[in-house]
């Protein structure tokens, strides 16, 4: 089968709720509405840039969902395989408006949600052997005891089929029973990926090690033909089979106003360049350079460029 789609991913999307001004959640009186979700930030981000990208999940029909669907049909994502169920509620967050970079107040709205509901059965096998990549992150299979099957189906029919997977661990510790459930269930994802996107922190957690290289060399071990440690402001390091080891510099960022979605803006610029066919040090580059603009910005998506910026760019 020819793949018609570029990029599919699987994920949870939450209304956004971002505090106008800093200070404790409960003493904001407006807050600007956004959408949220790991995977979603990178479908919109891949599909800003002219790819054709995919995403599944559940929804619920009430007005948050309806937004939400009707933003990343905006963003031109085939939202095909989204099931809108009046039966069950879409999650939705606030978040708080931090100062200096430090990392925003966010309180999550999500137990019990649609997208907690899905499983193996979600999966149309045919229509995700139409895309030629997936992204998987840590949060889906994080939702529930049905989503974490689902995302090794998923990744293991890519594989099968010699499609190539990236995988993001994204961690988020509250949704998992214990932090060592978190950490086997983690790096037995990484290792049905072929390029796995750590930032240093979570790597360190994963695997005990305690330099980025240490990092990269454990999942390399373990099958991963790429694997990009982010290291914030301070760029990244990869290690490849194409193109050996090596650092990419980070971009100045003359202010931090919300690091969040970073990782994901980080994970846009390394997918897609290597779709486009560029080395792993130009993918680095770009995934550096779209993670500097997306915590210039108050909101997930707002920093995720357009295939003219980018080119503008030089990238």
């Amino acid at each position: 089968m020819k793949p018609v789609l570029d990029v599919i991913t699987f994920g949870e999307a939450m209304m956004l709720l971002v505090a106008d001004r800093p200070g404790p959640l409960e003493d904001a009186d407006f807050f600007y509405k956004r959408t949220a979700g790991a995977e979603t930030n990178v479908a919109i981000g891949l599909a800003r840039l002219g790819l054709k990208v995919g995403w599944a999940s559940r929804l619920g029909t009430d007005s948050m969902g309806r937004y939400l669907l009707a933003a990343m049909r905006l963003e031109g994502i085939d939202c095909s395989r989204v099931v809108c169920d009046a039966a069950q509620k879409t999650g939705f967050q606030f978040k708080g408006k931090a100062l200096g970079g430090s990392d925003p107040e966010v309180e999550y709205h999500r137990q019990g949600s649609a997208a907690s509901h899905m499983c193996v059965d979600d999966i149309d096998q045919e229509w995700l052997l139409s895309a030629r990549h997936l992204h998987a992150t840590g949060v889906f299979p994080a939702l529930s005891a049905s989503t974490l099957p689902a995302a090794r189906k998923a990744m293991d029919l890519m594989r099968l089929a010699g499609r190539s997977v990236s995988f993001d661990p994204n961690l988020r510790p509250t949704l998992w029973a214990t932090p060592e459930l978190m950490r086997e269930a983690i790096n037995d994802l990484a290792t049905r990926a072929d390029w796995v996107l750590p930032g240093l922190e979570e790597g360190r957690f994963l695997t005990g090690e305690t330099s980025a290289e240490g990092i990269a060399r454990f999942y390399r071990q373990r099958g991963a033909r790429l694997v990009v440690v982010k290291l914030g402001e301070q760029g990244a390091w990869f290690d490849s089979d194409s193109a050996g080891c090596g650092h990419v510099p980070g971009f100045a960022v003359a202010e931090v106003i919300d690091t969040v979605g970073a990782g994901d803006g980080f994970a846009v610029g390394v997918i897609s360049a290597l779709l486009d066919g560029r080395g792993v040090p130009e993918a680095v580059k770009r995934g550096a350079w779209i993670g500097a603009r997306a915590v210039q910005v108050l909101g997930d998506s707002e920093g995720l460029p357009t295939q003219g910026e980018l080119i503008e760019a030089g990238l």
